[in-house]
């Protein structure tokens, strides 16, 4: 397949997964990957502790864009700045920044189960609807949060019955309803729990969000290791290389088992990024993945 027009599926990709899975390196192998391909990107992170800049050697991420790398752009999103955008829009300039200094914000967030990540959503949707970029990331809650993220729209139109939050709502859920605008890519670990708990996650954004599914990514695949005849008989310590191989092998089965798994329980794609031996993630090693990344894509 062709990688350019992967990325161009769905304007806006959300990535979620359990925390621990590498979400954020995803959403970072993704960005090089599409901007390598000649797309703008434009990495959205909402909970405002993702670490996403480490990897490219800059500052923690503010409200304000900043260039991570070539056609790479990135930001963070968080409630109480999205509703100042809001009535700053909507010529409340003045209002929404005496708001702002006094605290009422966070009140006027919380008084509506849903709100703020509606607020949140809307920006989103703000910045998709302008075209911001070619791809936008959002580089989501993790799993759990990431259910009732998504599913907030659709509740405050159940809560809602008119005025700017209900209007705001059924925006929302007409961009997340509709894969030409919106999908979901999920990332997981080669392991039992995580992939349960992927499996269980894609069902309830299925039947509850009504947004669409697209490649599940498995982080940290291990490789398969040489074969031990390989082995040359004079190896020094060869014992201690053969153990090695034999613990390589086991590692690389139980893998492979939880990733047959959930080809069987969930009918996704998949994007197999491999098992680094770094301890960090910096650029050269978010390189590599976006490397993997395009090749998983291409040679679907």
């Amino acid at each position: 397949m062709d990688f350019a027009a992967f990325c161009a599926t769905s304007r806006v990709v959300i990535v979620a997964g359990k925390g621990g899975v590498g979400k954020t390196t995803a959403t970072a192998t993704f960005a090089v990957a599409a901007a390598r391909a000649g797309l703008s990107v434009l990495i959205v992170e909402v909970e405002g502790k993702s670490g996403l800049t480490a990897a490219f050697g800059l500052e923690p991420l503010t409200y304000d864009e900043i260039d991570l790398a070539p056609n790479i752009r990135a930001r963070t999103l968080t409630p109480d700045e999205a509703l100042v955008d809001y009535l700053e829009d909507h010529g409340m300039r003045r209002v929404a920044r005496r708001l702002a200094s006094t605290g009422v914000l966070d009140v006027t967030a919380t008084a509506v189960p849903g709100m703020r990540d509606i607020l949140v959503l809307g920006k989103i949707k703000q910045l998709e609807q302008a075209r911001a970029a070619d791809l936008i990331l959002v580089d989501a809650p993790a799993a759990g949060h990431a259910v009732s993220f998504l599913m907030s729209p659709a509740g405050l139109l159940d809560a809602v019955s008119m005025g700017p939050i209900r209007k705001q709502a059924e925006d929302v859920v007409a961009m997340l309803r509709d894969p030409a605008r919106a999908q979901v890519m999920l990332v997981t670990l080669p392991e039992e729990t995580p992939v349960n708990e992927l499996v269980d996650t894609a069902y309830a954004l299925e039947d509850r969000v009504g947004i669409q599914l697209g490649p599940v990514v498995v982080n940290a695949c291990i490789a398969a290791p040489p074969d031990e005849s390989s082995v040359p008989v004079d190896a020094p310590d060869l014992d201690a290389l053969r153990a090695a191989i034999a613990f390589t092998t086991e590692r690389h089965r139980l893998a492979q088992s939880q990733i047959n798994r959930l080809a069987e329980r969930l009918a996704l794609p998949q994007i197999h990024l491999p098992l680094l031996s770094s301890v960090a993630v910096g650029r050269t090693e978010i390189d590599t993945l976006a490397d993997a990344f395009t090749a998983e894509v291409e040679a679907w």
